[in-house]
């Protein structure tokens, strides 16, 4: 597919149905695929064409971020891992003295009213609305994504980023965090 799509005319390609943190393709369609396989197979047929991949879903921390550049992604979506911030604005809700701010996905229910006029009658919604506590300022979140990705660098010996997939080694685990101490 990402082929066809480069050979049609496309400079860059969007990868990922399913694993956004407010996306329910998977569950609704059954169709979907793993973001980290998706991202390193598309990437290889789009690099092969002069094309670029942008990795869309599935990060939930830095380690994730890099991974989808080790992948071979030229960009990477952050949605889940933004929203919240002060900066991304949206209302504000407050209950029992939080601050939340809503956050939906591209084909929920509340996107498609918003943005397409409403649900078809011939679709269903795909993606969920859910209440994120209300974050302080991006500046902390970008720090942290950035060291993290330019750590990820240096312990694959990769040079800059665009090295990084050149120096990335995949293996399954089952899990990547020692929680002995607990949750981080």
């Amino acid at each position: 597919m990402t082929q066809e799509l480069v050979l049609s005319g496309a400079d860059i390609v969007k990868v990922g149905i399913g694993p956004g943190s407010v996306c329910t393709t998977r569950i609704q369609t059954g169709v979907g695929y793993p973001q980290l396989s998706a991202v390193m197979e598309c990437a290889d047929a789009a690099h092969g064409l002069g094309a670029h991949i942008i990795a869309d879903g599935g990060c939930t921390c830095p380690g994730d971020v890099a991974k989808g550049f080790g992948a071979g992604a030229d960009f990477v979506m952050l949605g889940g891992m933004l929203a919240g911030h002060k900066e991304g604005g949206g209302d504000i809700i407050e209950e029992n003295g939080n601050k939340f701010i809503e956050f939906y996905g591209s084909s929920s229910e509340e996107a498609n009213e918003k943005h397409y006029g409403g649900l078809a009658n011939y679709r269903s919604s795909e993606g969920k609305k859910v209440k994120i506590q209300m974050k302080n300022s991006l500046d902390s979140t970008i720090r942290d994504i950035l060291g993290g990705v330019r750590s990820s660098c240096t312990y694959v010996g990769a040079s800059s980023l665009k090295q990084l997939s050149k120096c990335t080694t995949f293996v399954r685990v089952n899990n990547q965090y020692n929680d002995t101490f607990g949750k981080v």
